[in-house]
């Protein structure tokens, strides 16, 4: 219990400098959300539509309007659930397909559903069918991209699993729009095509193996001289070493002398000879 409270640390550390993306992103999201909560009732309001991708913005500052609307929710409340889905989602894909290619998939799914969105929105009052308050509507968010990950993700879970996953995904999506669905939910079922549309990326990505079982590792306490308590001399906190047919445990690679100080050729450490101590090889 001990060594697995002592490896969630690190575990932890390695999940966070590997998705690098996620969690600036996310960090981003949780400032933005604090100035939201802190904010005056008039300086709240502001803040929404000055930062929304609507009609308006995107005909005042289009670049400007679509970069930083993915920088913000409309309710703080709702940051917790985000950091959950941003951990599950999102994580996991640039974990997987890398930086470059979530943030692409990500990036291109925020502009071309805010952008379809927004124009399906403009013929709607153009045709009367929306009132002209409606090109200030307020239009932030991070869903289009969590969207659009929960889209490719689809290639990481194995088959048959797949199918069920992207059964459950399209019904999430598709029922709110054929039911009376919003601009949003336009932009959503955008998003997930979109992330569907990008498994080209996923090439050369395995899917997850839920049949592997996870590679235990040893853990040998070290001495006051710096090596195992059981004299081995390796590291303190490694794999097992290779094993021959007889279960003996070959000697160390490139190791030039032996506990003795004498030269040592590649040989198992049973041979005739001087007793030398056992080295476990490390692995990369």
């Amino acid at each position: 219990m001990k060594a697995d409270v002592s490896l969630l640390g690190p575990g932890i550390r390695s999940w966070v400098r590997t998705s690098p993306g996620t969690h600036i992103w996310l960090l981003i999201i949780g400032v933005t959300s604090l100035v939201i909560a802190a904010a005056s009732q008039d300086l709240e309001t502001f803040l929404l539509h000055r930062t929304s991708s609507n009609i308006h913005q995107l005909n005042k500052h289009p670049l400007q309007s679509l970069l930083i609307s993915g920088f913000w929710i409309e309710n703080p409340s709702s940051f917790v659930l985000y950091a959950c889905l941003f951990e599950l989602v999102h994580a996991n894909v640039e974990r997987w397909i890398g930086t470059a290619r979530w943030l692409f998939t990500v990036a291109v799914a925020h502009v071309a559903a805010t952008l379809i969105s927004q124009q399906v929105v403009l013929m709607s009052i153009e045709d009367h069918s929306l009132p002209r308050s409606m090109k200030h509507v307020v239009d932030i968010g991070v869903s289009y991209g969590l969207a659009a990950a929960a889209g490719i993700l689809a290639y990481r879970v194995p088959r048959p699993w797949r199918w069920l996953y992207l059964v459950g995904l399209v019904l999430f999506f598709a029922v709110p729009l054929c039911t009376g669905g919003t601009y949003t939910d336009i932009g959503h079922a955008i998003s997930v095509a979109i992330g569907l549309a990008c498994w080209p990326l996923t090439n050369g990505r395995p899917p997850w193996d839920f049949t592997r079982p996870a590679v235990a590792r040893v853990r040998v306490p070290a001495t006051a001289g710096g090596g195992p308590a059981d004299g081995s001399g390796g590291p303190a906190d490694t794999p097992e070493g290779p094993t021959t047919a007889s279960g003996d445990t070959t000697a160390a690679v490139g190791d030039p002398t032996a506990a003795g100080g004498e030269p040592t050729a590649l040989r198992r450490t049973d041979a005739p000879g001087p007793s030398r101590s056992r080295r476990p090889r490390s692995s990369r």
